[in-house]
């Protein structure tokens, strides 16, 4: 993150010849400390709130972290205002909304990784790693078998390498996942144990990591000799992230040649010798991570009994008593709990 960060940034100083403007590049960096003690609070509180609510002098912090969080950048914005000299207006204010894209592609980003990471191990290498096969294998079908041009912004992109590279992510994204679903470890979301005081991912897998038996469509039966298979559920949503990877993934990689071609740069940074910056490593694996985020969120996460009783536990011992009243009145007239024990 850091690195990215900094990678984008020098380009913005060398591009606009900026490197004598008052306090930015102090500014710069406040700016993303701002950002993610915001963001990174928020997933603290998410998803430590027992473990930090047992430290009273941490409480505070998190109790109110998103006045501090606005208190903190509230005085960023101030000293760049503070800072204005007249003979660099215009400079400043690009300089200002270079800095604010620039922590709106990396920090945001890099949030929701970790927020995939908490979902499970397996949310996080399965699709990096399919980007990282979808990189590989379009560069080998399209070295020995490229021969029709897939875009101007990457003329050494081909169609063959774009469509062998998408079936082979498929096909990787699909075993690989078989693979780590075997595994608690890879597929138990990070939770704190309050009894142990420790964070753990252990837990009973859900039934998107438990075998079940599909029917295999009488077209392939021919073929395969099955008519039923044995696969993770969790394996249906990996060709949906393997799909994204090999098709909508490489528009990051053409985003970042087309960012690199406006400022007549080759590579980010040289940081690794042959292959660029830390940035030109991950131009794909933001939009992989942005996507996995919002697929978790709309297809597999659902209410999370877990963090409601974080909030309940917040709450005042009156609150607490009314929400007890009223979810037993609930639970009563459902039938769930027998009106006997009323009282």
């Amino acid at each position: 993150l850091l690195k990215c960060f900094h990678e984008i940034i020098t380009i913005g100083y060398r591009v606009y010849h900026s490197y004598d403007l008052p306090w930015f590049r102090s500014l710069s960096w406040y700016f993303l400390l701002c950002v993610n003690y915001f963001f990174y609070g928020e997933t603290v509180a998410d998803y430590f709130g027992t473990f930090v609510q047992r430290r009273e002098q941490l409480q505070f912090l998190i109790r109110y972290h998103r006045f501090i969080s606005f208190a903190l950048y509230l005085a960023g914005f101030c000293m760049f205002v503070l800072s204005l000299v007249k003979k660099h207006y215009r400079l400043q204010f690009y300089m200002f909304a270079w800095t604010h894209v620039t922590l709106l592609i990396t920090v945001t980003q890099s949030h929701l990784v970790i927020q995939n990471l908490f979902e499970g191990m397996i949310w996080f290498l399965v699709p990096i790693s399919s980007v990282i096969c979808n990189d590989i294998a379009a560069y080998i079908f399209g070295f020995f078998f490229g021969r029709t041009p897939l875009i101007k912004l990457s003329p050494k992109k081909t169609w063959e390498g774009f469509i062998g590279g998408g079936v082979s992510t498929v096909l990787f994204g699909f075993v690989f996942s078989y693979f780590l679903a075997q595994y608690q470890y890879f597929v138990c979301p990070v939770e704190y144990n309050s009894e142990t005081n420790r964070f753990v991912t252990e837990c009973e897998p859900s039934e998107l990591f438990q075998l079940k038996k599909y029917s295999v469509p009488l077209l392939l039966q021919a073929v395969l000799g099955w008519e039923t298979v044995n696969m993770y559920p969790f394996q249906m949503h990996s060709i949906a992230l393997s799909t994204f990877a090999s098709l909508i993934g490489p528009f990051g990689g053409f985003f970042a040649s087309g960012f690199k071609r406006a400022f007549k740069i080759k590579d980010f940074a040289d940081t690794i010798p042959g292959h660029g910056g830390i940035m030109d490593r991950f131009d794909c694996q933001y939009l992989m991570a942005t996507f996995v985020h919002v697929y978790i969120t709309s297809f597999i996460r659902g209410p999370n009994p877990s963090k409601v009783l974080k909030q309940l536990l917040v709450l005042q011992p009156e609150q607490q008593l009314n929400v007890y009243r009223t979810l037993k009145s609930h639970l009563v007239e459902k039938g769930i709990l027998q009106p006997s024990l009323r009282g």
